[in-house]
């Protein structure tokens, strides 16, 4: 086994510090900012405040922002690794899968905060589905990172 990585991985680690920053810290520092602030208006039931405030303006930029990302990497990555035949193995896969699939919790918290869904929800209706969003963001972010450190030879069915 080489030490091949993943396409998640290799986009992280080409043009350093630039793919790092635009692809994962800045939807990873979106996502704890989002639990954080979900915390606070839990613990504190004020449902108006400045954390509130941070909660509503980081939702819709993570929607966007990442919107743009999921665009980006669909029609620059995906769409010509699947043409070409050029994946990894199930390990890239599921790792690109999942880190694309942030953008439906991400896309469903900006949705929410402009009111474009869930308009029949009460406060607390709409913060827990807030919250709801931000849960399924941190769980399909971990899975993409799971797998994409993993060396993608590693699930590959070799013959004998």
């Amino acid at each position: 086994m080489n030490n091949a990585m993943t396409h998640y991985m290799e986009l992280l680690a080409t043009s350093q510090p630039w793919h790092l920053l635009i692809f994962m810290a800045v939807p990873v520092i979106c996502a704890e900012t989002l639990a954080i602030t979900e915390l606070i208006i839990l613990f504190t039931r004020n449902l108006a405040g400045k954390a509130k405030a941070v909660s509503k303006v980081t939702g819709i930029f993570a929607g966007l922002y990442f919107l743009g990302i999921f665009i980006y990497l669909f029609v620059n990555a995906v769409i010509p690794l699947t043409a070409t035949g050029g994946w990894r193995g199930p390990a890239d896969v599921i790792a690109v899968g999942f880190y694309l699939s942030g953008i439906i919790p991400f896309l469903g918290m900006a949705l929410l905060e402009v009111g474009a869904i869930g308009r029949k929800r009460d406060e607390v209706g709409k913060l827990k589905l807030h919250a709801i969003f931000v849960g399924i963001f941190l769980v399909v972010a971990h899975v993409a990172m799971i797998f994409g450190m993993l060396n993608p030879e590693l699930l590959m069915i070799k013959a004998m």
